[in-house]
């Protein structure tokens, strides 16, 4: 069955999808989006998915004239037009179309597409046995708390990461973890403190990561927000990423240390059982 897509307004199949060579989302990357969870066909902290990218439209200066609830009534729709029941809904907003040039005009349209992808995000062996990640220069530009579609560096430290055969990345700055390359990173300390990256310009704001501060919160768990370095992660007691489509994802190693023993540690697996339970997905 042929993927329904949304674009510029209307649900066409993806044979049928068309942008324009001058959208400015294709020639700058002038354009925001998100990505929101869903398991069982139902989405995931898209309250908080849909205020970052309020949020990023704002600060981008790209005016949406469709209201959110518009919007989460295209994400539903997509959802059942194509039968999602575990996987992403993908939005993007570009800023809209006009003959190339670097300044653009505050009349113009922008133009919003949409898309699902079927994955399964629970049960994988990743989830299970945990991954590891490398450690490599953070190169991006420097408003990474708005979630841009300009993603070449991330691209980048990805692909050589599984050229060097991990799974993923963290970013480093100024002798300090940044987040990972499109996750939040985490680490738990030896007195079972939680450590993640404070806000601001320097990472990109995480909703699974708020959604499990929130849920630390209400279990009495230490959740602290402050930066830690390289050497500090790989003597943590446990670590993990967050991400909408990794959810609560155990790190065993880092570079070249595994984390703990080599496992995903006791606390990790509460967070993963905590958030999915409040997700809805276990009883």
């Amino acid at each position: 069955m042929s993927r329904i897509v949304f674009v510029h307004g209307s649900f066409v199949p993806e044979a049928e999808a068309r942008i324009s060579l001058f959208d400015r989302g294709f020639l700058f990357g002038d354009a925001v989006y998100e990505v929101t969870a869903v398991i069982d066909g139902r989405m995931i902290d898209n309250d908080l998915h849909l205020a970052r990218f309020a949020r990023s439209l704002k600060e981008m200066d790209i005016p949406l004239a469709l209201s959110l609830d518009r919007i989460v009534s295209i994400q539903l729709e997509l959802i059942e037009r194509n039968d999602l029941q575990h996987g992403t809904v993908y939005l993007q907003v570009s800023r809209g179309e006009a003959d190339r040039d670097f300044l653009y005009s505050d009349k113009m349209e922008p133009k919003l597409i949409g898309f699902t992808q079927a994955k399964r995000l629970t049960g994988t062996a990743a989830q299970r046995d945990g991954i590891s990640v490398d450690l490599a220069p953070d190169q991006r530009w420097q408003r990474r708390d708005i979630k841009t579609a300009m993603l070449l560096a991330q691209v980048m430290a990805k692909q050589a990461a599984r050229a060097r055969g991990f799974d993923d990345v963290w970013l480093v700055e100024d002798g300090l973890v940044t987040e990972g390359a499109s996750s939040t990173a985490h680490i738990i300390t030896a007195d079972r403190r939680i450590l993640t990256r404070p806000a601001s310009r320097a990472t990109l704001p995480g909703c699974t990561q708020r959604a499990v501060a929130r849920l630390c919160a209400e279990q009495g768990l230490l959740f602290e927000e402050r930066a830690f370095t390289p050497e500090e992660a790989q003597g943590a007691a446990e670590a993990f990423q967050t991400s909408a489509s990794s959810l609560v994802m155990p790190v065993v190693r880092i570079a070249d240390k595994s984390i703990g023993d080599g496992k995903p540690g006791p606390m990790t697996r509460h967070l993963q059982t905590l958030y999915l339970k409040a997700a809805g997905v276990l009883a």
